[in-house]
């Protein structure tokens, strides 16, 4: 569902070295690309590689590497970051060492440039002291991703799709069961003592979550979903739209979804506001643009980051507009690029919107081998006018 995604097997032990291929793509990095849209009402992007941002997920010892990373504010110069399947271990000449991989991790920043006054990882741990996913599901069935999430004066929110394991390739072989909403009242106290409490989203089923971008309205929550139509053997990746009170949004009974301009309390009337997407993106207001912005991987799982705008948060969006293409697909067949997203937290200036995206591979001993993989890659995306 637009990730790659490996088993949560622990990988003790010296992992295999792997020898790529030519690295073309990494002359890229340091160039500063700059994409015109063709049609004269669209903006002009500048597109700048941030490896300072980089250099923070560029870790040797306990958290080495995770992928989703989806970002929320904590108010107080403080954001979160939530990572799916995590490498918890060392890295040893560029390789992953006496690695296990957990389902999902967190980490706290403080300050929001390239060098925070402070960033910690955390995650669980089992009862014999080894490396544990923050998250787990309270019925016991299958694992937690972490989707996005919001802080409101009622406390923290955060989406998580249950995921269960299933024959399939590698680096698909799961199938997703449910969307949850885990509410924590101390988000102010360190992620290891918050007492988080945690509910089965109603209207979700393997075809249908919640969460993967959630926008704070002045009195209301916009939770975006996707729903998956199927038809001739092939996917399609629809965008929903429900609203919550910012005082209930733990109160099922309170949402409504959106359906031919209107606010509905039927999810089966739900339509698509966007259609053709991904299952992870980032909606966010552009200020320099007085526009909405819904950006992602083309397809989920494509080199070709996309953004597509709109006046409101309900669309209609326009067409998706390619503005970057991922260098790391060139260094080998295996390669594949996916979770794109924006995090306007991390802005600085009403024209930029900061962006990440993962690099993983079909290939599992690749990614263990090579920890370039497996981590966010952030880019700054500058507008200026059309």
């Amino acid at each position: 569902m637009g990730k790659g995604f490996f088993s949560s097997e622990t990988r003790p032990g010296l992992l295999k070295k792997t020898i790529l291929g030519p690295f073309a793509g990494l002359l890229l990095l340091g160039l500063l690309f700059q994409f015109t849209a063709c049609r004269h009402h669209l903006p002009r992007v500048q597109v700048e590689p941030l490896p300072g941002y980089e250099a923070l997920f560029q870790r040797s010892d306990g958290w080495t590497g995770g992928d989703g990373v989806f970002s929320v504010s904590l108010g107080s110069d403080r954001l979160l970051w939530l990572f799916g399947d995590t490498f918890i271990g060392q890295v040893k000449d560029g390789r992953h060492f006496q690695a296990d991989l957990v389902n999902n991790t967190l980490a706290l920043q403080t300050g929001k440039d390239s060098q925070p006054t402070a960033i910690d990882f955390f995650y669980g741990h089992t009862p014999d002291k080894k490396p544990a996913a923050f998250f787990m599901p309270p019925d016991g069935k299958g694992w937690f991703w972490p989707y996005h999430g919001v802080r409101t004066q009622e406390g923290l929110f955060l989406f998580l799709m249950q995921v269960e394991r299933t024959p399939g390739p590698v680096a698909f072989d799961f199938k997703t069961v449910a969307s949850w909403l885990a509410s924590i009242n101390n988000p102010q106290d360190p992620p290891d003592r918050w007492t988080i409490k945690m509910k089965k989203i109603p209207w979700s089923n393997p075809d249908r979550v919640f969460g993967s971008a959630v926008l704070l309205q002045k009195d209301h929550c916009l939770i975006y979903g996707v729903v998956d139509k199927r038809s001739a053997g092939l996917v399609r990746k629809q965008i929903i739209l429900a609203r919550a009170p910012n005082d209930f949004l733990e109160d099922f009974s309170s949402w409504h979804f959106f359906s031919q301009g209107k606010w509905i309390t039927d999810i089966e009337r739900a339509d698509p506001v966007c259609d053709q997407a991904a299952n992870e993106f980032s909606v966010s207001y552009q200020p320099a643009l007085r526009k909405f912005i819904l950006l992602y991987n083309q397809d989920s799982l494509s080199e070709h980051l996309v953004y597509r705008l709109a006046d409101h948060p309900t669309g209609p969006w326009s067409d998706p507009v390619s503005f970057y293409q991922c260098p790391e697909v060139r260094w080998d067949l295996r390669v594949f690029c996916y979770a794109g997203k924006g995090h306007p937290e991390l802005s600085f200036a009403p024209d930029e919107l900061i962006v990440t995206y993962t690099t993983n591979s079909s290939d599992f001993n690749l990614v263990e081998n090579d920890t370039r993989f497996y981590r966010p890659r952030f880019l700054r995306l500058r507008f200026t006018g059309p």
